[in-house]
């Protein structure tokens, strides 16, 4: 089980946030992080403010982001300008593009768990995702300013959108599973050489924890 805290607006999936919000912690025992399928959810985060997330165990996959310029009514529904998810408050799917990822799967080969960050989907705010607990020391980042230096292409209200969910192309996309890094990849990679900027960019881009590590999420670092 694992536990999770943060500061941006969270949901499992996607927090909502506007860098006000700058921390999240969670920890593999209580199984962190929201899930963007399951369980489901969301809130906002203070300047400040701390969520821990325990997850249920026998949760194996999940994503984070954070959400931006948002609006929701009393029954949580509304929109966000980027990481959107349905209009919901309570996230139930994938944020909508661009939305800065970081991803986990517990407990795989070797009783490990993977970690990575991705701007596959884009970059909409900085993030840093690491361990927090002693077993392992791992500190994945991105704090460039991706969004005041996006390529005119991919560039959007708030963010800096992936070339995948721009032209949708296997060159791109990577449907195949066959495909290399392109210039629009090699900006990203660039600038967060850590983080995963193309779909097969998995050798310098995915790390592991031994089983039961805690993780944190800081927002706007």
């Amino acid at each position: 089980m694992s536990t999770l805290s943060t500061q941006p607006i969270i949901s499992t999936g996607g927090f909502y946030a506007c860098c006000a919000v700058q921390e999240v912690a969670f920890g593999l025992d209580q199984v962190r992080f929201l899930h963007v399928k399951l369980p489901g959810g969301g809130r906002r985060l203070n300047r400040g403010e701390t969520w821990q997330i325990n997850v249920a165990t026998g949760t194996t996959q999940a994503r984070i982001w954070a959400r931006t310029n948002c609006q929701f009514d009393g029954s949580g529904r509304g929109k966000c300008e980027t990481g959107d998810c349905q209009g919901l408050l309570e996230c139930k799917a994938y944020g909508s593009p661009p939305n800065t990822l970081a991803e986990y799967a517990l407990g795989q080969f070797n009783n490990l768990d993977f970690i990575d960050m991705s701007n596959i989907d884009g970059f909409n705010v900085p993030m840093e995702f690491s361990s927090d607990s002693p077993q392992c020391n791992r500190v994945i980042k991105c704090t460039a300013d991706i969004v005041g230096q996006c390529p005119g292409p991919l560039k959007v209200p708030g963010g800096c959108n992936g070339p995948c969910p721009v032209f949708k192309t296997e060159e791109y996309c990577c449907n195949s599973g066959k495909c290399g890094p392109t210039n629009y990849s090699r900006f990203f990679k660039e600038r967060c050489p850590d983080v995963y900027s193309y779909p097969k960019d998995d050798q310098t881009s995915t790390f592991t924890c031994p089983n039961g590590t805690n993780y944190k999420v800081i927002f706007c670092p």
